[in-house]
């Protein structure tokens, strides 16, 4: 029972809604299994979990799911590391993060971005207090990684990451990087599958070379290799965008306008060879200037953590509303419309509960630094792990969605909540029992 009322305080934010949470991003993964429309930047797990969970008939089920699966983590995390988990406690833990941070607003939110903190946590609990778990649970573990990383671009390269603090404090690391052979092996059949190529990303190379033709490297090469090269985008030569938004998704830009050569089907997908080939000599001829983007972009990424740019309801009718109405009930389109989201009231009434946000975050950082160097100075090397991963996450979340996408406040706020979880966990007094089960854990 302590595991659902935990779920339900940590979708609370789509109680208030009327409806879970939704972006425009939420009707591709739907249009997986409704039109059998395959997303050209994403791969099918995350979808196919969307119908799954939703049965037909509705979201709701999605995100109880998404509820309850980080009520469970939660859990093991407060008996892995603290060797506790009582309902009222694990209640209790459930609630301040409601109250305090991001994470119900990505609980509730039907996109795989509650699933980079949900792999942080997972890997932790493998790496640094999987013997104090079931067999059970550690598979359950290693399945949900394993997802998790199946599930978004962005989480490979953090799963990748994340195994870094696990063999710098000298912990097991086979159970850690088993999911991400598993993934690996998922991401490149499903795109097998929907695309005829088992690539981890057939289409991806045109991510980065919008965020690089606006931090300017790909925009010189292209200058300098046209017209020769013969490249599409030579038509653009002065005028490519300075946005990387407006260079992927405006209808009017050099993705999505007739192409000059008439290539089928146009789009990222026709581009897509075209953007390797520019990327591969942008980082030949000017890999510093990659980098320094890289590096900037990664910066700035990491002090963007606000809730807002998820909220609103541009292009959800477009997206979620069609969705709804070609492969649900007409009453789910219904409430779906008239939830506070998709009319555009949802801003104004999450406000008041986000003020506080700034303010949690920057205490859980600052006592997420002094825990780490409390189980250090202890000899506490499970909590110790536990901070290392939880910073190594949210730096390396924002190295990669920053210099790959652009920083945008979502990508730092699905993940930053961890902070304060971090600090509540190392600054709290250890049972003697379990600090000293800490202590004997074996190199």
């Amino acid at each position: 029972m302590s595991l659902l009322l935990g779920a339900l305080l940590l979708i609370w934010p789509a109680l208030l809604n009327g409806y879970p949470l939704v972006f425009s991003d939420t009707g591709a993964f739907l249009a997986l299994t409704v039109e059998g429309w395959p997303v050209w930047d994403k791969p099918p797990a995350y979808g196919l979990a969307l119908r799954a969970f939703s049965l037909g008939i509705g979201l709701w089920g999605p995100a109880l799911a998404q509820g309850l699966l980080l009520s469970w983590l939660l859990r093991l995390v407060q008996r892995g590391f603290l060797g506790e988990a009582g309902a009222g406690r694990h209640l209790l833990l459930c609630a301040g993060l409601a109250a305090g941070t991001a994470a119900p607003w990505f609980t509730a939110l039907l996109l795989p971005d509650i699933l980079a903190p949900a792999l942080v946590l997972s890997i932790a609990l493998l790496g640094f207090v999987g013997e104090r778990l079931s067999v059970a649970e550690r598979l359950g573990l290693q399945a949900l990684a394993a997802f998790t990383m199946a599930a978004h671009p962005s989480h490979l390269p953090l799963g990748m990451a994340l195994l870094v603090p696990v063999l710098a404090l000298r912990r097991p690391v086979l159970r850690c990087a088993l999911p991400l052979g598993v993934a690996l092996g998922l991401v490149m059949a499903g795109n097998l599958a929907l695309h005829g190529r088992p690539a981890l990303s057939p289409f991806g190379a045109v991510f980065p070379l919008a965020r690089l033709v606006a931090d300017g490297p790909a925009a010189r090469i292209i200058a300098a290799r046209c017209p020769a090269s013969g490249w599409e985008l030579c038509r653009w030569v002065g005028r490519l965008p300075q946005d990387s938004d407006e260079f992927l998704w405006s209808r009017t830009g050099p993705v999505w306008s007739p192409r000059g050569d008439g290539a089928l089907p146009g789009g990222p997908i026709s581009l897509a060879p075209e953007a390797s080939a520019i990327l591969a000599e942008t980082l030949l001829r000017e890999p510093f200037g990659v980098l320094r983007a890289a590096l900037a972009n990664g910066w700035a990424q990491l002090w963007r953590d606000r809730v807002g740019d998820v909220l609103g309801p541009e292009h959800l009718a477009a997206s979620v509303g069609r969705q709804l109405s070609l492969g649900f009930p007409t009453a789910e389109g219904a409430r779906f419309a008239a939830g506070l989201q998709a009319v555009g009231q949802l801003p104004m009434a999450a406000a008041p509960f986000l003020l506080v946000h700034p303010v949690v975050l920057l205490c859980g950082a600052a006592g997420a630094l002094l825990g780490g160097w409390r189980a250090w100075r202890a000899g506490d090397r499970a909590l110790l792990g536990l901070v290392v991963g939880v910073l190594v996450g949210v730096l390396a979340n924002a190295l990669v969605t920053g210099a790959l996408s652009g920083p945008h406040d979502r990508y730092g706020a699905r993940i930053a909540w961890l902070l304060p979880l971090a600090a509540l966990l190392a600054l709290r007094p250890v049972p003697k029992q379990a600090a000293g089960a800490a202590s004997r854990l074996p190199a």
